[in-house]
């Protein structure tokens, strides 16, 4: 068997673009995986498309030196947009494989430790507050502008069987935003990312709202991003305490500064989804950085994620799967949690626009907050490529 094709495709995601790698065999097996070209990874389809040449034509099944000699050929520019490019073919190839042999990719590494993962509604609030036409005229939802909104969505939460969320600090004051849309907050000043007392009042208030809606007994977790330096992380971890988080989620490429930020609170502190490879994660897991590791398996690759969270076990860190993405995004995630033995929960975007279910062939199936792992070959679902068009995205 060999690689006859290689193709992109990109749907509009309602506030994001999903974006999917086919991999088309001389067999007519094809395997399919998921990558992101947001934000900062703008610039990545590009770099897939430059690779994808020295693919066609080899033996799709031979993953491992396939993904090996891409990475060799990168080390002059390890990580980046090309360990992303790597991570996106590598599970496309592995989806191959294991359809050629009729079972789940999960079954290549010796089999699922688990059938059902615990989920925790991710964003929630979030995407609301920034998508407020998105929610109110497309999807038929509630946006949210104050308070009020963040403690209904907060009881969404509890009522959709949920035992966990996850948010991110929101600036919905009408007179700091001069009439603008309530959006993700950051520290003050486009590059200082100071804090200041009332941010600090603000994420508190925030936090109690969705406690209040949510009820005692749904986890609250707060990602901060890069959005704030040491200074401010710390302010805010000490300020949630009384809270008892299930975690604080911040961004650092400082172990040291992570490190003294985890030793000074009782809020357990989260972080890594930005990291690419073993290497990089190695400094802050010999640091004890981390009560939680978090790994992109989108973004790494299966093959390298599974490293990732072997590395973090020898330093008896547990292991969470970061997922922003679609189905596809997720079910390539749960692979990972299924496989990991130091697994401590997925995420997952409850909200979603009526097309996403529609765009896999078979959409994840969640029960009570959990996702329950599919045993069809591959990652259990291929892309509808007639959905996928019908809503494509602004050409890449």
């Amino acid at each position: 068997m060999r690689i006859k094709s290689i193709e992109d495709f990109h749907v509009d995601g309602g506030w994001d673009v999903w974006s999917f790698l086919k991999i088309t065999t001389d067999e007519g097996i094809v395997g399919w995986s998921e990558f992101s070209d947001e934000r900062a990874r703008r610039g990545l389809t590009a770099v897939i498309r430059s690779m994808a040449p020295s693919l066609i034509g080899k033996d799709p099944c031979e993953v491992g030196l396939i993904t090996a000699v891409l990475r060799t050929q990168t080390l002059g520019s390890i990580g980046g947009l090309q360990a992303l490019a790597i991570g996106a073919f590598e599970n496309a190839l592995l989806d191959v494989r294991a359809k050629s042999l009729g079972v789940p990719v999960y079954d290549l590494f010796g089999g699922a430790l688990r059938t059902k993962l615990p989920l925790y509604w991710s964003h929630c609030a979030m995407y609301r507050a920034k998508n407020p036409d998105v929610f109110e005229k497309i999807i038929g939802q509630p946006a949210v502008r104050t308070l009020d909104d963040v403690k209904a969505a907060g009881e969404m939460v509890s009522k959709a069987g949920f035992r966990a969320l996850k948010t991110n600090r929101l600036l919905l004051d009408p007179a700091r935003l001069g009439g603008g849309a309530p959006r993700v907050a950051r520290g003050a000043g486009a590059t200082e990312l100071n804090i200041e007392p009332w941010m600090v009042r603000d994420t508190v208030a925030q936090m109690e709202a969705l406690r209040d809606g949510a009820g005692p007994d749904v986890a609250l977790m707060l990602d901060l991003n890069f959005n704030y330096k040491t200074e401010g992380f710390l302010k805010l971890a000490r300020a949630l305490e009384p809270l008892e988080l299930q975690w604080l989620e911040m961004d650092s490429h400082s172990p040291e500064a992570l490190s003294t930020i985890r030793a000074s609170t009782s809020t357990p502190i989260a972080s890594l989804e930005t990291m690419l490879g073993r290497r990089a994660i190695r400094p802050f897991a010999e640091l004890q950085c981390v009560d939680v590791g978090i790994v992109d398996v989108v973004f790494n690759g299966l093959m390298e994620s599974l490293r990732m969270a072997s590395l973090l076990e020898t330093c008896e860190i547990n292991a969470a799967a970061h997922n922003t993405f679609s189905h596809l995004g997720t079910a390539i995630s749960a692979h990972f949690c299924a496989l990991i033995p130091n697994f401590r929960v997925l995420e997952f975007d409850i909200d979603e626009v009526p097309w996403r279910k529609d765009l896999v062939t078979h959409p994840v199936t969640i029960q009570n907050g959990e996702l329950i792992l599919s045993n069809r070959p591959g990652w259990g679902m291929d892309i509808n490529e007639s959905v996928a068009r019908e809503h494509a995205a602004k050409k890449q």
